[in-house]
């Protein structure tokens, strides 16, 4: 959801990203004019220790009616985690797409837990940019971040972190009906989605599997150490191309989906719209995005002064993974400067005309998409692995489709992914 900010981008010429097609005009079927049941997820069960006085309250409970039936802000917990731990200044920070609710669920807080709330209102794009650092200074004791898994674990934060997945309870209903009626019987399809949708992958598996009448098999893939099925723009995990018939993403947009679909480039790929309920097959141009990722890691090769670029929004930026990147260059005798920027564009980084190359230790999806906007090599810490490290270049696109051979790698925030790079004791 939050992530996708970076897709609402014109898909012409001048401002296009490397995405392939970004609407697949092929709907298959018309299952969403089925009549089906409504069925929605079953909600994750609230911590036991919650006390009857809180979830029974009906002022609070007529207040949480003002919210999204659908979207679960769980803010029986929040209210009790307040008052459990006697928080006095909650920052609240959420993706752009659900600021709208920020001050129903600001005044919400202030009311039942009597303490101050602080609305954090720049940009979110996903759980790496969560901004306790921020929070801090602003004398809070306790941010709640919402939309995103835990990808900055609590124990290391600068003060306590709630995270709310915010779970969106859609028609799984509908979505089985879809898929009973574009696949045959004995596919064996895998299902991916954002944290919001997780349960509604969960129980979408545990209904097709209960039923005697559905011969499809379900799998829910997992890259360690997020949740088993959840993606992120940046992390996907890979699928064995000989075991999957399909890639089954649901969601809105295409960020997170263009990233399982990077990572495994030979299993056709669709998405499932829980909001329009359509059904689309999906096409990325592998080719081009592979093509051009590989000049600019040739172009790079040949700096004589390369610029690091760590990210400050939130926590993007890892130092862990910066001195690995410093460590490549010195070894090859290459200067290097350090640069902080909480946005990367290309009118910034043209401003450095003695840098020959970059590396941005913030988004990998940034040079992905909108690398060829950008005057020079503008690499990501796999890249630069690649053009100045010991990391051998990704195989041919033919061996990694049949799964022989690997491509090119999405594991940012994997348990071994530079995006969690530790320093070294």
């Amino acid at each position: 959801m939050s992530e996708d900010t970076l897709s609402n981008h014109s898909s012409t010429a001048k401002f296009r990203r490397f995405t392939g097609r970004r609407a697949a005009s092929q709907k298959l079927g018309d299952s969403d004019r089925k009549t089906v049941t409504s069925q929605r997820v079953p909600r994750i069960p609230l911590v036991n220790q919650i006390p009857s006085e809180i979830l029974e309250d009906e002022e609070l409970n007529a207040a949480i009616s003002l919210l999204p039936s659908n979207y679960d802000f769980e803010i029986h917990k929040c209210v009790w985690n307040i008052k459990r731990y006697k928080f006095n200044k909650v920052a609240l920070q959420m993706p752009e797409g659900l600021l709208i609710f920020s001050c129903i669920i600001s005044d919400i807080l202030e009311r039942f837990c009597e303490v101050e709330v602080v609305i954090m209102g720049d940009v979110t794009y996903g759980a790496c940019c969560i901004d306790d650092y921020t929070a801090k200074a602003l004398g809070c004791d306790l941010l709640i971040h919402y939309a995103h898994s835990c990808l900055i674990p609590v124990d290391v934060t600068e003060i306590k972190v709630l995270y709310v997945f915010v779970s969106i309870a859609i028609e799984i209903d509908h979505l089985i009906a879809t898929l009973k009626e574009n696949f045959d019987p004995g596919h064996r399809l895998y299902l991916v989605g954002t944290i919001q949708f997780n349960g509604a992958l969960h129980s979408t598996k545990r209904m097709i599997e209960s039923d005697t009448n559905s011969n499809l098999y379900i799998q829910i893939p997992q890259i360690s150490p997020l949740s088993r099925g959840e993606i992120l723009g940046c992390t996907a995990p890979r699928i064995d191309p000989k075991e999957s018939d399909a890639l089954i993403y649901i969601g809105d947009g295409r960020f997170h989906l263009e990233s399982v679909m990077i990572q495994n480039p030979g299993i056709p790929a669709y998405r499932y719209d829980p909001y329009s309920r359509k059904f689309t097959k999906e096409e990325y141009e592998h080719d081009e995005m592979l093509s051009i990722r590989r000049e600019a890691i040739d172009a790079a090769r040949g700096a004589q002064h390369v610029g690091i670029i760590l990210g400050t929004l939130g926590r993007q930026g890892n130092y862990a993974t910066f001195e690995k990147i410093r460590e490549y260059l010195l070894t090859r005798d290459i200067d290097y400067t350090l640069i902080m920027l909480s946005e990367i564009f290309p009118q910034k980084l043209a401003e450095f005309a003695n840098i020959d190359a970059f590396v941005q230790v913030a988004c990998p999806r940034l040079s992905i998409d909108w690398g060829y906007a950008f005057s020079k090599p503008l690499l990501t810490p796999y890249e630069a692995s690649i053009a100045f490290g010991d990391i051998s270049i990704w195989s041919d696109l033919r061996s990694a489709s049949l799964g022989t051979g690997e491509g090119y790698k999405m594991d940012y925030y994997a348990k071994e992914g530079l995006g969690r790079a530790r320093k070294k004791s």
